[in-house]
């Protein structure tokens, strides 16, 4: 890097600012999110003020266009931003909520910097990959820090060591530590394999990975070991010896049944304290009230023992020859905060539902479940299928819980079989029905016509007034509500009256009135069997579940 450029960076006004660079070795998917976040989680517990960033290495702009089933779900953020789903993960630990600057990716960077040169902010200088896209980044992990004025900013870089696109990132943090090496503090998360043939936990992948930090000019000053089991001491020893971390350091992250146990797991392994006094912060023993009540609530999770079944009916499921759970990971974990709140175990089975397109007998097994759930989703592939479930739960009055397409799809399903129009469907699936049902919003028909596809839906969060006396009102506890959409299809009002003449309550509606937020069966007629245009998943969190998510899973118990 030119001298004229470090010598800038070190003009910058030094910031009391602590910031946790979290990276990962040997594999993907090894966990760096749900250890970005107890991180956070531990010295928010310890008094300090967090936020969380991720960094993903990708092109895209945002995580919108992303395929579900390859890089898991999009979660929606209230200010709109379409995130990487650990931003999910950040919001659920911290029960905090976070905004569009705590989320980049390499495009997203790149285009400000682009921009940036195209309206000579640059003063007419020569632009340069190194330094200028590092200090964007820099510039961006500043601007999170001073939104909520943090003490501590955790920051994800997203990939494995060794990638090229996580380079520059990497580069950012260098940086960083270069101007303020006391309050730049690094921790690897990194994967230790146990061969089946070999019966022994090897630590010669961590070892090429934190040498290939190294080359980045990085030294990690933590390791967070992950594996299957707890490593022993002398894993610990070679790992200290190899990598230059002191044995204290290693932190041993082994396979655990629920994610919400790892802060305290990190805490019996002394890294809250660990941190505090290297990064020299001033923090509190980690025992005050927030921790309390994480404490009470992974004991929920341990001590439920009377089981429900809950069948999860979609599309997003399949990849390759395996099934991508994260696909619909906020829902997953919305369905655990209010079942372990309410006292049971949420068992959960994956149906496809073109299963129910080969088979239309085949429905007949959710009479098993005591609730059956249809996430969002696009396209009209398992349509069908889902339709023939949702009629089979609404006649044998299983407990139903519909979110944004699962909404659309229930009212679909009314159409058809309440109102006898049998061709009612979806214009996203059958433009050529001549009972649209569901028809694209007014304000996204040219954005679709233009193919102008990208961070364009009716994204974030919105309000919706609740109708007196029905079940979305009396479990929210309020009549007016503020949830996050992300969708360009609406309920056709010209078919409004009609639905609601034959029964159907739509509970939920826009403040002007005119689109339809939440559909519902009164009880008296059905246990449970409501949809949400939203989705409420993305405001659930394990201290504070969620009102309708709690709602049905009451209903699924009171119904077993």
């Amino acid at each position: 890097m030119k001298s004229s450029n470090l010598k800038n960076i070190k003009k910058e006004k030094k910031s009391n600012c602590k910031y946790i660079f979290v990276v990962g070795g040997v594999i993907s998917g090894v966990g760096k999110g749900v250890a970005a976040s107890s991180i956070a989680r531990i010295l928010q517990d310890r008094g300090q003020t967090v936020t969380a960033i991720k960094i993903d290495p990708y092109i895209n702009i945002d995580a919108g266009t992303m395929n579900p089933t390859e890089h898991g779900e999009v979660f929606v953020l209230d200010d709109g931003d379409e995130c990487d789903q650990d931003m999910g993960n950040y919001e659920r630990f911290l029960g905090i909520n976070l905004t569009r600057i705590n989320y980049m990716t390499t495009g997203r960077v790149y285009q400000t910097v682009i921009e940036q040169e195209r309206n000579m902010k640059y003063g007419g200088k020569c632009v340069e990959v190194v330094p200028h896209i590092p200090l964007e980044v820099i510039r961006r992990i500043e601007e999170a820090r001073d939104r909520i004025k943090a003490d501590v900013v955790v920051i994800e870089i997203g990939g494995t060591v060794g990638e090229y696109q996580n380079m520059l990132f990497l580069e950012a943090a260098r940086m960083m530590k270069i101007k303020n090496p006391k309050d730049v503090f690094f921790v690897m998360v990194s994967y230790l394999p146990i061969p089946s043939k070999i019966g022994e936990m090897k630590t010669k992948p961590t070892q090429y990975a934190v040498r290939t930090l190294n080359g980045s000019g990085i030294q990690p000053d933590v390791i967070v070991a992950r594996s299957v089991v707890a490593l022993d001491d002398k894993r610990k020893e070679k790992l200290a010896m190899f990598c230059n971390v002191p044995m204290d350091r290693i932190i041993s992250a082994p396979d655990v049944d629920s994610i919400y146990d790892i802060p305290i797991n990190f805490e019996k392994e002394g890294l809250g304290t660990m941190i505090c006094d290297v990064v020299d912060m001033k923090c509190d023993s980690g025992d005050n009230l927030g921790a309390k009540k994480w404490k009470a609530y992974t004991n929920k999770v341990h001590n439920a023992k009377k089981e429900l079944q809950i069948a999860v009916i979609g599309k997003y499921f399949d990849t390759g020859d395996f099934v991508l759970a994260d696909s619909y990971l906020s829902v997953i974990e919305a369905i655990k905060y209010s079942a372990y709140t309410s006292g049971v175990k949420p068992v959960l089975t994956w149906i496809n539902s073109v299963e129910f397109e080969k088979d239309k007998s085949a429905v007949k097994r959710l009479s098993k479940f005591d609730g059956v759930i249809v996430p969002g989703g696009f396209g009209s592939r398992g349509v069908e299928g889902i339709l023939t479930a949702i009629e089979y739960v609404r006649k044998n009055k299983i407990p139903y819980f519909g979110l944004c397409y699962g909404m659309q799809l229930l009212v679909i399903e009314y159409a058809r079989n309440v109102l006898g129009l049998k061709d009612a469907n979806t214009r996203e699936v059958n433009p050529k029905s001549s009972n649209i049902i569901i028809d694209i919003m007014e304000s996204q028909k040219e954005l679709v016509a233009t193919n102008k596809l990208g961070g364009s839906m009716r994204l974030g969060a919105y309000p919706a007034k609740l109708t007196k006396g029905s079940v979305a009102v009396k479990a929210y506890g309020k009549d007016v509500i503020s949830e996050r959409h992300r969708h360009r299809y609406e309920v056709n009002n010209a078919y409004v009256e009609r639905l609601t003449d034959k029964g159907l309550v739509f509970s939920g509606v826009s403040p002007s009135g005119t689109l339809m937020e939440i559909a519902e069966l009164p009880t008296k007629d059905h246990p449970f069997f409501l949809g949400t245009q939203f989705h409420p998943e993305f405001l659930a969190r394990p201290l504070d579940p969620h009102p309708l998510f709690t709602a049905f899973i009451k209903a699924c118990i009171k119904n077993k």
